[in-house]
């Protein structure tokens, strides 16, 4: 009879799952995700079946750039009682996540990651790998980030790129230290709000107008009409420098590799106002 070889054995299991796409030994099974961040890293790098539960949000296609991709993933309301109810190896939660849940999960003894937001694009892939590790699919990470990085190359910044003001309802704009300034720093425009030292501010109109940008960049319009909206398209702001609208909506908000889309549409938005 042919010696048991626990070596091979253990190995071939491995070269089936990966084939196959299920997780490895020591992988979670079931993974149930609180977060619309999370949710999407999951989704891409997750084997399939692994991710058996995301957030509300997940199927939102003004909050999640995958909505269409996990709408046949069932959501939860993001309770601790649902989520022990589905017997979860592994939970993915925002640092913003409700602390209630998450501490009441924690203290159940329930495995629980936290994923803070991401501020750089270095901290996108530094939570793609993470996540790969997670889940036990490091090569899937691996890919995942080589894609991502890929992408980034193939659209370098805009040299000598416009001073663009990022102005959002009511004034307000982001700057140093957030992703949305990452992201204008990718296409190669000059953030105004970071010249100014801000990370989340607001701007006064007098304070936008003699800042004197090259470009304004601002979210559409409410559906209805709200005044909220009414100061990014002041006629005075308007006679500074041309207006675009933006979509800065689920494309710049996750560690996805949907940035890349979000920064090739502001290098596109760049060299038209030039």
């Amino acid at each position: 009879m042919p010696r048991f070889d626990l070596m091979r054995f253990g190995a071939a299991l491995a070269i089936a799952g990966a084939v196959l796409g299920v997780p490895a030994w020591g992988a979670p099974a079931r993974v149930v995700s609180l977060n619309v961040c999370t949710d999407q890293l999951a989704h891409l790098l997750a084997a399939p079946g692994q991710l058996i539960s995301v957030s509300a949000l997940a199927h939102d296609p003004r909050s999640s750039a995958y909505a269409d991709a996990l709408a046949d993933i069932p959501a939860n309301g993001g309770g601790a009682e649902e989520v022990v109810l589905l017997e979860p190896d592994l939970i993915l939660a925002g640092t913003f996540t409700t602390r209630a849940t998450v501490e009441m999960l924690e203290g159940l003894g329930h495995e629980v990651a936290l994923f803070p937001p991401v501020t750089s694009l270095s901290q996108v892939t530094e939570h793609m790998a993470r996540m790969g590790a997670l889940l036990g699919r490091e090569d899937a990470a691996r890919n995942l980030i080589a894609a991502f990085e890929a992408g980034l190359d193939r659209t370098p910044p805009l040299p000598d790129g416009p001073r663009t003001l990022l102005y959002y309802p009511m004034g307000s704009t982001a700057g140093r230290g957030t992703l949305a300034d990452a992201l204008m720093e990718a296409a190669g425009l000059t953030n105004i709000a970071a010249e100014m030292g801000l990370s989340y501010g607001t701007l006064q109109l007098e304070q936008a107008v003699l800042a004197a940008p090259d470009l304004i960049l601002t979210p559409a319009p409410y559906a209805r009409p709200t005044r909220a909206t009414d100061l990014p398209g002041h006629p005075a702001l308007r006679a500074v420098a041309p207006l675009r609208r933006i979509e800065a909506g689920a494309a710049w908000s996750c560690e996805t590799p949907a940035l890349l889309q979000a920064i090739a549409d502001l290098r596109a938005l760049a060299e038209d106002a030039r």
